[in-house]
């Protein structure tokens, strides 16, 4: 059965069964890698991305549940050209180490800076503490979300 969804602007209809997680749609039935497999649980946010504004765990949401939703993926947040504010924060402030988990930690800082544009450190730490970095660069993290608020605030 096939699913319309908006994905990065466009509309995409996707032939996959409706309970294929939309981590597999994205990357099997939209060729859309950015956004990583890490657990297939939603315990560490690797495949995070936005369902109609909201940051969810692309692993555990099933495609048909988003059907006629818009989907924003790492693809479709800025580009090389006119990066988002979070993807050139995260660049100044060097976070990414293996860079495996960096897709799913962008998405759920976006999904905050939009909802609360200046959030405290101890908001930073509790709306970021679902997205696990092997890596431990969570003081860059923190320092990446904080310099990507004021550029907000200045735009």
């Amino acid at each position: 059965m096939a699913t319309t969804v908006t994905v990065n602007g466009s509309s995409a209809t996707i032939d996959l069964p409706d309970d294929t997680p939309l981590l597999w749609a994205l990357r099997d039935g939209l060729g859309l890698t950015g956004t990583k497999y890490g657990c297939g649980v939603a315990a560490c946010g690797a495949c995070t991305v936005h369902v109609d504004g909201v940051a969810v765990r692309s692993c555990q949401t099933a495609l048909g549940d988003v059907a006629g939703a818009e989907v924003l993926t790492i693809e479709g947040l800025g580009t090389p050209s006119a990066l988002h504010a979070v993807q050139a924060a995260w660049i100044e402030a060097q976070v990414a180490q293996c860079g495996y988990c960096q897709s799913g930690q962008i998405m759920q800082a976006a999904a905050l800076l939009a909802e609360n544009p200046t959030p405290s450190v101890a908001e930073i730490d509790e709306a970021m503490s679902g997205n696990l970095c092997r890596c431990g660069t969570y003081p860059r993290i923190r320092a990446a979300v904080q310099d990507a608020a004021k550029r907000l605030q200045e735009v």
